[in-house]
């Protein structure tokens, strides 16, 4: 379900951001290739809807696209993006509470297009539903994305003890919620 990001990823990942700051726009074109589904699956799942999760990447990659020559320290680049997203989605999530609250009604969460990979998969994406916003980002970010709780600290704009802590909570709510579900054979 997951993939981490590996350190050969950080460090072609590394490559490609020095050669588009020398002027390489393939290097760009490469590295928006590599990047593009991982930040979908993460807006997907902050946001839980397809259409606002399209939107909002879009919106990530028009600000990393203006800013990443001017990135520093090219290692910094997976928290950077994951931060400028997390921003996008933090708004619209905060969108999504003011639009829900003005006309009071309920909207249910969209379901993506794409057919379950098993009765897991729903299993933990039911579970990760259950996450209060901020404890999901930091799971989706460390389990999903495999950044470190420095990076996750970064991204959400936390301490890392807060960080941490979400971290922790998540996985104890994670844990309890898979742990409830009856295994095959039990009744």
């Amino acid at each position: 379900m997951f993939m981490r990001y590996s350190d050969t990823d950080r460090i072609y990942d590394e490559l490609l951001l020095n050669r588009i700051q020398a002027g390489d726009r393939r290097a760009g074109e490469r590295l928006a290739a590599r990047w593009h589904p991982r930040l979908m699956r993460t807006a997907y799942r902050l946001l839980r809807d397809e259409e606002q999760a399209r939107a909002a990447v879009q919106e990530a990659w028009s600000g990393i696209c203006k800013g990443w020559r001017r990135l520093r320290n090219p290692s910094r680049f997976p928290a950077w993006a994951y931060t400028i997203l997390h921003r996008k989605c933090a708004d619209q999530i905060s969108k999504n509470k003011k639009h829900r609250s003005l006309h009071a009604v309920a909207v249910e969460d969209a379901d993506i297009s794409v057919a379950p990979r098993g009765e897991d998969k729903v299993t933990i994406d039911q579970a990760f539903d259950r996450l209060s916003d901020d404890h999901r980002t930091a799971a989706l970010l460390y389990f999903g994305e495999g950044l470190t709780i420095k990076e996750i600290a970064e991204v959400t704009g936390t301490a890392i003890g807060t960080a941490k802590s979400r971290l922790f909570h998540a996985r104890r709510q994670l844990k309890a919620a898979l742990d409830d579900e009856p295994n095959e054979g039990e009744t």
